[in-house]
């Protein structure tokens, strides 16, 4: 996510001061390197994967050719979420990741909405720009010529345009409402209901703008797949990202240890989850066209376990293992390691438990609806979950780490009445 979050140390959460340097750590680090290296990678082979339904769908619309483009969209989420706890502690992955997984977004930059439920609005101008529709507009006084979309135009004239973090133009969120449309739905079952005659040629096109709305799509998941292949090859052997962990083991243990601890608590505890269940909005959802919210939750939770256990599955079934930080923690205090691992299980055990309902039948939307004691009691327990594994991880950190570190915070949790102001 990209969006207001407060780059400071949650109050409960104090600054850590750890140990001295220990033993084994680069060898746990290079083993962190080869999990982002694969992780990455396997996001890339899905986010091609994506590109080519999509370039199915585009040549020959259809109720089996969109279906098969969105199966291809949920499954690209697969390994990604499970790369967000490279983020914060490595600035080459946080400087990137707004390009491609920034929400949420004011839909009415990109296409048609329902004018009942978003636009332009004194926030953001833009909000109801409609840039598929229009070949020519202005943004900040400057004239734009959008008779082509192109990844160019995209990354470079619309995402963030006029410095509003909701103008997201680009990666993962916008590609999913080009293929899911909104969801009217709020907090009842179902999402978002995009026809595939949206893309479809000639009196069969529906909403206007097909021809339009399917260059977006395009330009969108090309840049997309660029995006992925520049942070692949930061992971592989030779790059940047893989040679400032390598380069100071320890440096790279806090690096390892501060994106978990961040993930955990402000980021998916704070602003993912909790905060969607204080304001019982549907659009605080992470993936709110697709209603696939439960499995991003259960993969970035995933996630944070592969890197403290130093395992990975990958989308072909080979396992990527070697030293870990429970092994490197074993050896200094093995009841702390221990208990860390018991909160990462439970937490895993609890987001398994979202994820499962919202499989039933159950989805996410409707766990956040006014009211809902059962979707509340789920919704909590896993954010308890993941704020109990962040106090262990706080523990670990004064065992394990030589540095300070900054997990970030979140109104929702250290604050809460700042979220109605």
């Amino acid at each position: 996510m990209k969006r207001m979050m407060t780059a400071v140390i949650a109050a409960s959460l104090p600054t850590i001061t750890g140990a001295g340097a220990i033993a084994g750590e680069a060898e746990v680090v290079e083993n962190y390197a080869n999990i982002g290296a694969a992780v990455y990678g396997d996001a890339l082979i899905k986010g091609q994967e994506l590109s080519a339904a999509i370039d199915a769908l585009i040549a020959s619309p259809s109720e089996a050719t969109l279906a098969a483009a969105k199966a291809a969209w949920i499954e690209a989420r697969v390994p990604y979420q499970q790369s967000e706890v490279f983020r914060f502690g490595n600035p080459i992955v946080d400087d990137w990741e707004g390009k491609v997984n920034a929400w949420p977004l004011d839909e009415g930059l990109i296409d048609y909405v329902d004018p009942a439920t978003t636009g332009a609005t004194d926030e953001n101008p833009l909000g109801g720009l409609n840039v598929i529709a229009n070949a020519a507009f202005e943004i900040s006084g400057e004239a734009v010529d959008a008779s082509t979309i192109t990844p160019d135009l995209i990354a470079e004239t619309l995402h963030e345009a006029d410095e509003v973090e909701a103008n997201v133009a680009s990666g993962y969120h916008a590609i999913e409402f080009l293929l899911w449309g909104q969801d009217l739905n709020g907090t009842d079952h179902g999402a978002g209901e995009r026809p595939y005659t949206d893309y479809a040629a000639g009196e069969a096109c529906t909403n206007g703008n097909c021809d339009r709305r399917a260059q977006y799509l395009k330009a969108a998941t090309d840049l997309l797949v660029s995006d992925l292949e520049f942070m692949a090859g930061q992971w592989a052997e030779g790059g940047e990202a893989r040679a400032t962990v390598l380069a100071d083991p320890s440096a790279g243990i806090t690096a390892m240890l501060t994106g978990m601890g961040s993930l955990s608590y402000g980021e998916q505890a704070g602003e993912r989850m909790k905060l969607g269940v204080m304001l019982n909005d549907p659009e605080e959802e992470h993936d709110c066209f697709s209603d696939n919210t439960h499995n991003s939750h259960f993969y970035d939770g995933l996630g944070i376990h592969n890197v403290y256990f130093g395992k990975y599955t990958r989308v072909d079934g080979t396992q990527v293992t070697g030293e870990s930080l429970a092994d490197l923690l074993t050896a200094q205090d093995a009841g702390l390691a221990k208990e860390l691992g018991g909160a990462l299980d439970h937490t895993m055990a609890e987001l398994g438990e979202i994820k499962a309902a919202a499989e039933s039948g159950f989805s996410y939307d409707q766990m956040l609806a006014t009211g809902n004691a059962a979707g509340e009691e789920l919704i909590m327990s896993a954010v308890d979950a993941l704020v109990a594994q962040t106090r262990e991880i706080e523990r670990a950190v004064a065992v394990l780490s030589t540095s300070e570190i900054a997990v970030e915070g979140s109104d929702s949790l250290d604050n809460p009445e700042a979220v109605f102001e």
